[in-house]
């Protein structure tokens, strides 16, 4: 038996608002916590799971595979050609899709259907929780994706028209696909990714985010609002940057403030009252290392930072992968600590 009721869309809602009503921080842990990584504990990490209901409905959207499959006629595909690493080991940025920019014409002419059947495949029926539609690799994730890591930060200097040619396809397919999901599946929010720092800052300078990605985030951010949603943005690493920017286009939520990479407390500070955080708990030292009290030490570093007292503005989860490497008690003290202590942060 679940040890807390969820919350309302309403009430996760008016948190992301900044009007809270919301009686406890919304959690929504379960997404990241990967069972089959536990092995011969992911039964016992499946009844841990059981005692606590997320407080957000996940909604998967199916995105296109990269490839065509030999053995298959599905045209769902962002490229029309099989996969050239087709069972050799290959890191998987250094995977180049898509060698050179002459076939950038092939590709596009045959760019997936936002509105074939695969899209939506996978549904739930409302339950009164707040309905979160989601897909990662957006705009750089996508681009890196397809041509290798390297490839693509050379892009924005070599090939600047080609790549504004690939953002603009795949903008107008997240668009139609936000529209769908918007209709469709009655969705209140929209998550997508963009990976765009590093450890230590981002992977390439503000001005490169301002021509390449600014444009069209704002479209995408304005098509979840004209359907009535939110637009919640995962992007791990340094990228503090660019947070006042995507501010600037509307996004409504940001993942996780990545620790050891921003200082939680100037974030808050400086962009709390303007956007939501999504705040993740660290999963590269404290999951893994840390004692169950030190973990539960870390959710309340959080809620303390990133609740603003009658606004809300903060809602917890992981900031990334919860896996194998991560002791039950550990999960149990978060998953405790998220809800006890979320009700009373709220209340206070």
């Amino acid at each position: 038996m679940a040890a807390y009721d969820p919350l309302t869309r309403e009430e996760v809602a008016s948190v992301i608002e900044g009007r809270s009503v919301a009686p406890r921080v919304p959690a929504f842990i379960h997404f990241w916590v990967h069972g089959k990584a536990f092995e011969d504990r992911a039964d016992r990490v499946a009844e841990i799971l059981s005692r606590y209901v997320p407080d957000v409905q996940h909604l998967p959207l199916n995105m296109p595979a990269t490839f065509r499959s030999a053995d298959s006629d599905s045209t769902y595909t962002w490229l029309p050609y099989e996969d050239p690493y087709e069972g050799r080991q290959v890191a998987h940025d250094a995977r180049v899709a898509m060698a050179d920019w002459t076939r950038l014409d092939e590709i596009l002419a045959s760019f997936p259907d936002p509105a074939g059947q695969e899209l939506l495949t996978r549904d739930a029926p409302p339950d009164g929780r707040y309905r979160l539609g989601q897909w990662f690799f957006c705009l750089f994730e996508r681009h890196w994706s397809l041509r290798g890591m390297t490839n693509a930060l050379m892009d924005y200097y070599t090939n600047p028209h080609e790549v504004h040619r690939l953002f603009r396809a795949l903008t107008d397919f997240y668009v139609a696909l936000i529209e769908r999901a918007g209709k469709g599946r009655r969705c209140d929010g929209i998550w997508t990714s963009d990976d765009l720092g590093t450890q230590t800052g981002p992977f390439f300078s503000p001005a490169i985010f301002r021509e390449f990605y600014k444009p069209y985030y704002k479209e995408i951010v304005a098509a979840a609002h004209r359907y009535g949603m939110h637009l919640w943005m995962h992007a791990c690493g340094n990228v503090e940057p660019f947070i006042g920017e995507w501010i600037d286009v509307g996004v409504d939520v940001l993942h996780p403030i990545q620790k050891h990479t921003m200082d939680e407390k100037v974030i808050a500070e400086t962009y709390g009252h303007r956007i939501t955080i999504f705040a993740g708990l660290d999963v590269q030292q404290v999951i893994p290392w840390g004692t169950p009290e030190q973990v539960r030490q870390e959710v309340r570093f959080l809620l303390d930072t990133f609740w603003r007292k009658g606004e809300g503005r903060c809602m917890i989860t992981a900031g990334n992968g919860i896996n194998g490497d991560c002791p039950l008690p550990s999960l149990e003290a978060f998953l405790d600590e998220a809800y006890a202590y979320g009700a009373k942060v709220a209340s206070g």
